[in-house]
């Protein structure tokens, strides 16, 4: 057996077509497009990429967009009153404050300053709470984008044994959530777990722990379906993920390929969720 890969490019460019026509609509509708702002502090160089592919995705959707950069010498209270400012702002549906920040900021106490109806990356713990008590809300966006795989593979994850490796707040916690809304049986494994042996049983596999192959292609049960949220450099420089691609894709049905897979479903999935909160605000 050798996996079906997953593409994600092609699906982004899908999602992206479903939110430049429901961008059209709102403006049509309300007079104004969906307006997302994007806030960046200091010169971290992947920052500067990822905000900039966010600004070029935005223009391209028909977004309003507006890009806030300040130097890493801004104050945690200068950077709140920058956050006040948006959040008070019309015109702005959407606040995501790209992450790392300078360590005299604490991130938490940012994002929970960030008004919930405009958290598109989905880390406010109102929203947080609202995906945990399976409540209409916004999802942060790669676990939503690995759900929009799942969905686009018309695979139905329910009652399939499911294992979510890694627990962050941005992807692992989030994607267990989702996956148990839908009915899956999910585990969640993590440093202390037997990471093995729980793949070896799973019929989905959601990698996203940040280790360069950590999941052998040996463990994965026969016609598995693969998600690797990874994206790390290998020993030989080159970009792999969380799993042993190579081996594992001779066992999977299906598997997500870094690159190529799950990265672009995650600013496909930040404009989702931006015209989503336009939709709710403007409607009220």
């Amino acid at each position: 057996m050798t996996a079906q890969l997953i593409d994600g490019k092609a699906l982004a460019a899908k999602v992206r077509e479903e939110v430049k026509a429901a961008a059209a609509a709102v403006t049509q509708k309300y007079g104004r497009p969906p307006g997302i702002a994007v806030v960046r502090v200091g010169e971290d160089p992947a920052s500067l990429v990822y905000v900039s592919s966010k600004e070029k995705t935005a223009r391209e959707l028909g977004f309003g967009s507006w890009h806030h950069h300040f130097p890493a010498t801004l104050s945690q209270g200068e950077l709140l009153a920058v956050v006040q400012r948006l959040n008070a702002d019309p015109l702005v549906d959407g606040i995501l404050v790209q992450l790392p920040l300078p360590k005299h900021i604490d991130s938490n106490v940012i994002l929970a300053a960030i008004d919930p109806s405009k958290d598109v990356d989905g880390f406010h713990a109102l929203n947080a709470g609202q995906l945990f008590q399976g409540r209409p809300g916004l999802v942060p966006c790669t676990p939503a984008g690995c759900m929009r795989m799942l969905k686009e593979i018309a695979f139905d994850v329910t009652g399939k044994n499911c294992v979510v490796i890694g627990r962050s707040n941005i992807v692992g916690r989030p994607m267990a959530m989702l996956l148990l809304n839908a009915s899956a049986t999910v585990t969640v494994c993590h440093s202390k777990s037997d990471v093995a042996a729980e793949v070896r049983r799973a019929d989905v596999v959601v990698a996203a722990v940040g280790v360069s192959k950590l999941v052998k292609g040996e463990w994965v049960k026969p016609g598995a379906i693969v998600i690797d949220v990874g994206m790390n450099r290998g020993a030989d420089g080159k970009l792999c993920g969380d799993v042993e691609f190579e081996t594992a894709k001779e066992r999977a049905a299906w598997i997500t390929p870094v690159p190529g897979g799950v990265g672009p479903m995650t600013i496909a999935m930040l404009m989702h969720n931006t015209v989503v909160a336009a939709q709710a605000r403007l409607a009220k």
